[in-house]
């Protein structure tokens, strides 16, 4: 196997970017307390934007475009970073004088910078509230490295746009007491046309839902991309300006915030919002999903430009040092398939189509192969990658050599079909060599790469991407030592032939149904605690819910 190596090299962009972001803003405080952008289509649909940049943008849109290219600049924001080192270094900042910028390094339109000094170490939090009925408070404690300390520099997020927003300071000292401090901010306007406020439907008591942000990764459209956080409420508390095509989700090591912003480039992100690198994939393009290993290597989903099939690729990326290499090319291990395999709808070899990815630990890694509707296990993916086994239908397998390499499946119930965003979970109550493994089932059976192949025959009728009865989640057990695979839980979803997601939430469920642009969270006994619908031009790609703690937010032991 071939094995390119490269050295990441970072964004390069024209102009300096400026300490305050679009659109009107005020901040009043209290004297009291208080280009040429290509898009490729593949037979589902699934749009796949380049990285040039114009795309169907008016002359706002385009205008907005050149700040956000302006925010993956890291040397630019380098430059805003030591700005904001000056001036909090020019005068004493105190609770009574605090340090305030809107969204200094641009990526976060819904946010404030804060500094100051307190005499005491305390620790703090914030509320923000509107004056409207529709829009509840949004309450958050701030992530500091020490729980009660004198000096205070973090990020504020929520803002509502084009209003005035009350946001109120909470002081509180290790004997509990508080003091506080209000500012009054009015926003500008978001850089994009996103719902403020989503049509929510609430089923059940809103208490039955889990902590955290809805984060929309990849609201797929032609003009701007963005990343979304919503709240509870279904209110809009984060927009994230992308380059191009969109984010698949979000990791974390102990300092830093990782996404893509286009589909040769990925971003580290400090908790205030600064960029403080951007990894270029050179040849490659970036799709569907990338995971940390133990070492803190990202291993990522790609396709090689240079060669004459798609989405059969992972690389590792050393994320100190920006070094790129190609680990895996699974014409390697299936090449025999390969060649029976013939080009889609969209004139693509798209004979795997790896949507996600999951480090098991030791070199081994999960792939989930949307193409095939098979499950496949990488041993050694850094030295001498070898398929351990693959769980999929053997029928579709049969008159292969790889047919041997499947699980065998233990009950009665219909494989998985096109599925999406698998999960690997381990269980303290499990033997070892078991684990779990859930994802969103989305229940189609289709092969462009293989039209011989008819999938009704074992039961996978649905060929369509939006008209069919049902998707579903799926949880299997997993035995390694007595090669099967259970399935242990399913449920019934709103169909969507391709994207979407499952997210195990501790008893709860988060489903993204992608190609409806609607999510839900279930409770355990799966029912639906509440709905939220977006407006959207093709589909949500991914819906994950993330709590941010120790990121932008206090940590919970």
């Amino acid at each position: 196997m071939k094995r390119r190596i490269m050295t990441a090299g970072m964004l390069a962009m024209m102009l300096a970017m400026g300490m305050t972001g679009c659109g009107k803003s005020d901040t009043k405080t209290d004297e009291t307390t208080k280009t040429e952008q290509t898009s490729e289509t593949d037979s589902n649909g699934e749009k796949k934007q380049s990285d040039n940049e114009t795309n169907v943008m008016n002359d706002e849109q385009k205008k907005l475009y050149e700040e956000i290219k302006k925010a993956y600049n890291v040397e630019e924001e380098q430059k805003i970073a030591d700005a904001l080192e000056a001036k909090k270094k020019s005068q004493d900042y105190t609770l009574s004088n605090m340090l305030i910028e809107y969204n200094p390094f641009g990526t976060n339109t819904q946010s404030l910078y804060v500094y100051f000094k307190t005499d005491n170490a305390v620790k703090v939090s914030y509320t923000i509230h509107v004056d409207k009925d529709n829009i509840e408070d949004f309450s958050r404690d701030v992530y500091q490295q020490e729980e009660y300390q004198t000096e205070h520099e973090f990020q504020v997020i929520g803002l509502i746009p084009d209003t005035e927003n009350t946001v109120t300071f909470y002081i509180t000292n290790k004997d509990g007491s508080t003091d506080t401090k209000e500012i009054v901010y009015d926003m500008g306007s978001l850089y994009g046309e996103e719902e403020v406020q989503l049509d929510t439907d609430v089923k059940q008591s809103a208490d039955k839902l889990t902590d955290g942000l809805y984060v929309i990764l990849g609201n797929d459209s032609s003009s701007m991309g963005f990343m979304y956080y919503y709240d509870n409420n279904g209110v809009l508390r984060g927009e994230v300006p992308l380059l191009g095509y969109r984010s698949h989700r979000l990791i974390f090591d102990e300092n830093s915030m990782y996404y893509s912003i286009s589909e040769k480039r990925l971003a580290q992100v400090n908790r205030l919002g600064q960029v403080t690198n951007v990894y270029n994939l050179g040849d490659y393009k970036l799709h569907h999903d990338y995971v940390f290993d133990e070492n803190g290597n990202m291993l990522i989903l790609a396709t090689d430009t240079t060669q004459d099939s798609v989405e059969d690729i992972v690389l590792k990326l050393d994320v100190n040092s920006g070094e790129v290499t190609e680990v895996l090319d699974l014409e390697d291990l299936f090449g025999e398939y390969k060649k029976t395999c013939v080009k889609n709808s969209s004139d693509e070899l798209d004979w795997m189509h790896i949507n996600t990815i999951q480090y098991m630990g030791n070199g081994s890694v999960l792939l989930s192969s949307r193409e095939t509707s098979t499950i496949i296990k990488i041993d050694n993916i850094y030295d001498q990658p070898s398929v351990a086994y693959m769980i999929g239908e053997k029928d579709f397998w049969d008159d292969t050599s790889y047919v041997s390499l499947l699980l065998n499946k233990k009950g009665d119930f219909t494989i998985q079909g096109g599925q999406h965003s698998i999960t690997y979970e381990t269980d303290e109550s499990l033997q070892e060599g078991q684990y779990y493994l859930y994802m969103y089932n989305n229940n189609i059976g289709i092969s462009e790469t293989r039209p011989d192949y008819d999938w009704s025959a074992i039961g996978l009728k649905e060929s369509s991407a939006t008209e069919g009865k049902n998707s579903k989640y799926y949880k299997y057990l997993v035995d390694e030592n007595a090669g099967t695979f259970e399935l242990v839980d399913s449920f019934k979803v709103p169909y969507s032939g391709y994207v979407s997601s499952a997210q195990e939430l501790g008893d709860n469920v988060l489903i993204d149904t992608g190609l409806k642009g609607m999510f839900s969270e279930y409770d355990e006994n799966h029912k639906v605690i509440a709905t939220y619908k977006m407006n959207y031009e093709k589909f949500i790609y991914r819906v994950y819910k993330y709590n941010f703690d120790g990121f932008y937010f206090e940590k919970n032991e």
